[in-house]
């Protein structure tokens, strides 16, 4: 392409401080480094994460900052030493690298990659601890090592997964972040077996992941939980067999649960990240060998408690980032199982907007009704 190894000049949505307005800006997007790929990303969905960072909550949120994790685009350019992707070549950026070279990548015990993150966790690249991005000179830092609310982003190679081109961009770039987080929750972290019960506290995107991921397993009951019933008859049509309400009932969803299942369910999965859920999301697993899955990112500094007897009597309490898929390995499998109809995408897109209603988008995500909110990037 003729801007490769040049600055491009793009538009973006610069998020300047906490909770104020995105800023469209003009950006400055630097060629990429060694090991570094120059994605133009074509869409982007918003994720409750980044409103998250945005809130100014997130310990590692650093402004000026371009967010965005769940996108997909096509290679512009590609810096030194970088051999799995060539200009041209579709893709979706992974926020969770997979360098295959680490401790963690070589483990076959976790999805989870420290190549990069100790870079990409302060903002920047890890080859010069420097930030691609630039308005008139000032550095703006990058977000969860993929920065997509931009026409053009800079990332590294590790992060990268490339996809069948046949797949179109506007639907498949859900498959980097919530809808495999669901899925791979079910799937990789909890394996529920045929049969189970499930409790999923939660239903937006990522808990309707999990009732569709439940749902393949041949889950028996999806209890779905939420405080906005209106929510139910969507849920339905990804698996859900029943729905509660916490606010209908006196008692602690917790007892609710366990006395609707005799005793309580197989496994929970707790998709809101709030921390009094998430005991109450332990609490409703049966004796002897319920598991709880937090799937869900609680705001800084919050902690967990239970009964440590709630343990000792056979419950287990577990976590999962990504839904433990292999990003680079299986992303581009996610892409497969979709274009063959195995699982849903289309369905949790609700609304399509352009780059520049981007702050538009984010009021809409808040508002319930919102399921993923597609941006079309480039005019």
């Amino acid at each position: 392409m003729a801007t490769q190894g040049q600055v491009i000049t793009c538009k973006a949505a610069v998020a300047w401080e906490p909770n104020k307005p995105l800023v469209i800006e003009d950006v400055q997007v630097a060629p990429p480094q060694a090991g570094e790929v120059r994605i133009k990303i074509l869409f982007t969905a918003l994720c409750h994460t980044d409103a998250y960072t945005w809130s100014g909550k997130d310990p590692e949120g650093l402004f000026p900052c371009i967010l965005g994790h769940e996108a997909a685009g096509i290679v512009e350019s590609i810096g030194e030493g970088v051999t799995e992707v060539q200009p041209g070549d579709h893709v979706i950026p992974c926020y969770q690298a997979e360098c295959r070279e680490c401790k963690f990548c070589k483990s076959g015990k976790t999805n989870l990659c420290g190549k990069v993150r100790s870079a990409t966790g302060v903002g920047v690249m890890l080859s010069d601890r420097k930030s691609r991005f630039s308005v008139n000179g000032k550095p703006i830092y990058h977000f969860m090592g993929t920065s997509t609310f931009s026409q053009y982003t800079v990332v590294h190679d590790v992060s990268v997964a490339k996809i069948d081109p046949k797949a179109p961009l506007e639907k498949v770039c859900l498959l980097g972040c919530g809808v495999p987080t669901g899925l791979g929750a079910v799937w990789n972290t909890a394996k529920v077996e045929s049969g189970s019960i499930v409790a999923i506290f939660g239903l937006g995107t990522v808990g309707l992941a999990v009732a569709e991921g439940a749902k393949t397993a041949g889950a028996s009951r999806i209890i779905g939980i939420d405080i906005d019933s209106k929510k139910f008859d969507t849920a339905k049509k990804f698996g859900v067999t029943e729905f509660v309400n916490p606010k209908d009932h006196e008692k602690p969803i917790q007892q609710v649960i366990v006395d609707l299942t005799d005793g309580g369910v197989d496994y929970s999965f707790e998709c809101i990240g709030n921390v009094s859920v998430m005991r109450a999301a332990l609490e409703c697993c049966h004796k002897g060998w319920g598991t709880s899955v937090i799937v869900g990112v609680a705001a800084s500094g919050q902690e967990i408690s239970t009964r440590p007897f709630q343990l000792v009597t056979g419950r287990v309490w577990k976590g999962t980032a990504f839904g433990g898929f292999k990003s680079r390995s299986q992303v581009p499998w996610l892409v497969e199982k979709y274009l063959k109809k195995e699982i849903k995408v289309d369905e949790y897109i609700t609304h399509n907007l352009t780059l520049g209603e981007i702050n538009e988008a984010f009021h809409l995500m808040h508002e319930g009704g919102c399921l993923r909110c597609v941006l079309k990037v480039h005019e």
